[in-house]
């Protein structure tokens, strides 16, 4: 058990009385859900993919998780300040790492997502949707302590350019989420209602648009509408792994659905989870997901810091909506989406790129002596 005395005035004594412990062990349990989840699907997911070790992609998951835990303590000893600045300095990067991966990344499965690095495969939009929340929220903060700022015009260029690159991979659902996260900030900020509604259906429209320019975004929406109309394979075992679970599962490395699932280490690992640990487990992940936005959200209505107000519902924002629309996939109540679930699904980018904006929340909720004050 950890013991730091409320005398500590080390940054790690400091940290420990200020930073929102229980949020932090919410995030630690996904975690541990994750590495039960992928030590249970790694020897069928090697045996399906070919050329990988047994429990291969275990290893690396918990590196990634590691890693992931160490980054989320780092950023959150940052100051406001500091997170700010990391964001933006982020930000610039991402944009410069979009651009050099439609450039210069491979083509996979007719979408250019990925850029090789020193080695590894680095998906740069994981890394936007933090960096970018917090940049917009700082353009937004600014235009209210000063009216010379055209906040929500930087804001709203640095949305189209964002889009535009996510669009050109294509990324569809990506581009939702950072569009979500716009339109979210935007009305925390005090858009007029007139403009939310018009938001909402230009937001609309870009969606029937998708619809009849992005082929696999139509195969998707017709494959989910009708069920003759495209490839159902994979909701289908989805569906299966949930019925055959029922309430308590059939326990960690018993199933036998996700051999036969395509995807089941990433974009369908809760599917493994209502199979292995059944339908209790499952409400059990969607409860730690529902805690920590709810108590972020309770912490940000104590604040009367604007940017931190409006960078923590950005980063919160992002996070419940990704784990939303993973679940509403697998359990086919949405189109499917190749979005991973935080902190479960199999993913470097996306567990760092998640670490990145989780530890930012923690950071930014932490409490302090003054009300506005930056610690």
């Amino acid at each position: 058990m950890i013991y730091v005395a409320r005398t500590d005035t080390s940054i790690l004594g400091r940290w420990w009385w200020t930073v929102d412990r229980w949020t932090l062990a919410a995030l630690i349990g996904l975690m541990g859900f994750g590495t039960v989840l992928i030590m249970a699907v790694s020897p069928a997911a090697a045996a399906r993919i070919g050329g990988l070790a047994t429990f291969q992609l275990a290893q690396r998951q918990m590196v990634f998780l590691i890693l992931a835990l160490a980054l989320m303590v780092a950023i959150s000893l940052l100051d406001v300040r500091s997170v700010r600045r990391l964001a933006v300095l982020g930000m610039a990067g991402c944009l410069v790492l979009l651009s050099a991966t439609l450039m210069v990344g491979p083509e996979i499965k007719g979408s250019t997502r990925w850029l090789s690095l020193g080695g590894f495969s680095v998906q740069a939009s994981e890394f936007v949707k933090p960096c970018f929340a917090v940049t917009l929220a700082w353009m937004l903060a600014c235009q209210k302590t000063n009216s010379e700022v055209p906040g929500q015009w930087i804001g709203t260029v640095l949305w189209l350019v964002v889009a535009i690159l996510l669009l050109a991979e294509p990324d569809v659902g990506q581009t939702f989420v950072v569009t979500a996260i716009w339109g979210l900030q935007l009305f925390m900020a005090g858009l007029p209602l007139a403009l939310v509604g018009l938001l909402a259906a230009l937001g609309a429209l870009s969606l029937i648009g998708a619809y009849f320019f992005f082929p696999h975004f139509t195969a998707r929406i017709d494959g989910f509408l009708d069920a003759d109309a495209g490839n159902r394979y994979q909701i289908e075992r989805s569906m299966e792994a949930f019925t055959k679970g029922g309430l308590l599962g059939r326990g960690p490395g018993e199933g036998s659905v996700k051999a036969h699932l395509p995807d089941a280490h990433s974009d369908f690992i809760f599917a493994v989870a209502g199979e292995e640990l059944g339908v209790i487990a499952c409400l059990v992940i969607l409860g730690l997901f529902a805690f920590i936005v709810l108590r972020g959200f309770a912490n940000l209505l104590q604040e009367d810091n604007l940017f931190i107000l409006l960078a923590g519902t950005g980063l919160l924002g992002q996070f419940g909506l990704q784990a939303l629309i993973n679940m509403g996939s697998t359990l086919h109540l949405i189109p499917t989406k190749g979005m991973t679930l935080p902190f479960i699904s199999y993913g470097g980018s996306s567990i760092l790129a998640l670490a990145l904006g989780m530890g930012m929340v923690l950071a930014l909720t932490r409490r302090r002596a003054v009300p506005g004050e930056t610690i």
